[in-house]
């Protein structure tokens, strides 16, 4: 029978197979990780709440990938790069693009046609992105972030709530906000709009 050892959270340490691609070759753990990939996220914030984007620029391929390599570049070496295998979620490797293109494409005519008040059109497009799985990892921090985008500057309002909430850790937060999401992928997105402004 092998050792069983317990790891605190944030004290797990990262697989190899996690490692690839990792810029700070000191980080050993999850803990550790997390706290670059925040701090680096932080400066993507405040970089991108200080500019004024016009929303067929916000809803652009160009901006999805600049985004996600404004979030984690300073940590990853393949931010803003879609990812180049297969995960257990997500679409097929080969179908990324495509179904961005999709998205991208569906968003301004939702625009464009005011398909859907403000809040679903940024939770739907936060949805639709999450699922399609771009990048190799940070795919739902950077889909709330795009979320928030979204809302404040195609629509003028606030930024969603969720951002008081540290997602990525478990609790009761975190189990709502799966709860919800599931949900929508069942085609209910009522209950991830009012967890987003909860």
């Amino acid at each position: 029978m092998g050792l069983k050892i317990e790891y605190i959270e944030g004290q797990t340490p990262i697989d190899e197979d996690e490692k690839e691609g990792l810029l700070i070759k000191s980080i050993t753990t999850r803990g550790e990780l997390d706290e670059f990939e925040q701090f680096n996220i932080e400066k993507a914030i405040q970089l991108t709440f200080g500019k004024k984007w016009n929303p067929e620029y916000i809803l652009s391929e160009h901006f999805v990938r600049e985004l996600h390599k404004k979030m984690f570049s300073d940590v990853w070496e393949w931010a803003g790069e879609f990812r180049k295998t297969n995960k257990n979620i997500g679409v097929e490797k080969y179908q990324i693009a495509i179904c961005l293109r999709q998205l991208l494409d569906d968003s301004l005519f939702w625009l464009k046609n005011k398909t859907y008040t403000d809040d679903e059109f940024a939770i739907r497009f936060k949805h639709r992105i999450v699922t399609i799985h771009c990048f190799p990892n940070g795919n739902g921090r950077h889909s709330r972030l795009i979320a928030d985008i979204i809302i404040s500057q195609i629509f003028g309002k606030p930024v969603f709530s969720w951002n008081r909430y540290d997602l990525n850790k478990r609790g009761v937060a975190r189990t709502n906000y799966l709860t919800a999401v599931r949900q929508a992928d069942k085609g209910e997105i009522n209950s991830l709009i009012v967890f987003a402004r909860t």
